[in-house]
């Protein structure tokens, strides 16, 4: 029974990856400019970053939980990035995209880590899965067996990874069927992000 744990650490972070976030914007954009080999390089690292986060918020999870919970700037300061990423994805001219197209021979493992790593909404993700996962009987902290841990967290970055590879594939198959298709994909992210931050805005305004 102990293989559970490998199938509960994929579930988990199949569901954190799958929300439309900097690391995958990244994979489909590198996918649709350059090709799935390079995007497949900033997955390696991103679900290195995800196994990290994931373990940062098993050891500190209450002391997560109250700092968010106390400090009302730091949820506002994300809300303003979302509103911001995603106007700029929004109004970004096709030409301008065409223009960066030279940064992106940079690594793509360095990408995918920092993409990875600098994502607060995902270490919040954790915090709030390892809480319903004590509630209902499904017991996981430092102090599990070593096993455990092991297949907990290589279950963490095969569901990144495999999630990221989804969206590499995913976007092959639109390339290969819309025109234009990145600048598409940039105005439609624009707008997730900008309705996103518009939801957490009036969830922090209700609360």
């Amino acid at each position: 029974m102990i293989i559970i744990y490998l199938l509960i650490g994929v579930f988990a972070a199949i569901l954190s990856a799958l929300p439309l976030g900097a690391s995958n914007i990244a994979v489909i954009n590198t996918t649709l400019k350059q090709n799935a080999k390079q995007a497949f390089k900033i997955a390696i690292t991103a679900g290195i970053a995800e196994v990290m986060l994931s373990y940062y918020a098993l050891d500190c999870n209450q002391v997560i939980k109250d700092f968010f919970n106390d400090n009302l700037w730091v949820q506002l300061v994300i809300v303003a990035i979302l509103f911001l990423a995603g106007s700029y994805l929004l109004f970004k001219k096709q030409s301008e995209t065409k223009s960066k197209k030279g940064k992106l021979t940079q690594s793509k493992y360095a990408t995918g880590f920092l993409l990875g790593i600098v994502n607060p909404p995902v270490l919040i993700y954790w915090v709030i899965a390892f809480g319903v996962l004590n509630n209902n009987d499904i017991m996981l902290s430092l102090k599990s067996s070593a096993s455990v841990l092991f297949l907990f967290f290589l279950g963490v970055y095969l569901g990144k990874v495999l999630t990221l590879y989804f969206y590499s594939k995913l976007s092959v198959i639109i390339k290969n069927k819309v025109q234009n298709i990145s600048l598409v994909v940039n105005k439609a992210t624009g707008v997730l992000l900008i309705v996103i931050s518009f939801a957490q805005a009036v969830k922090l305004y209700i609360l």
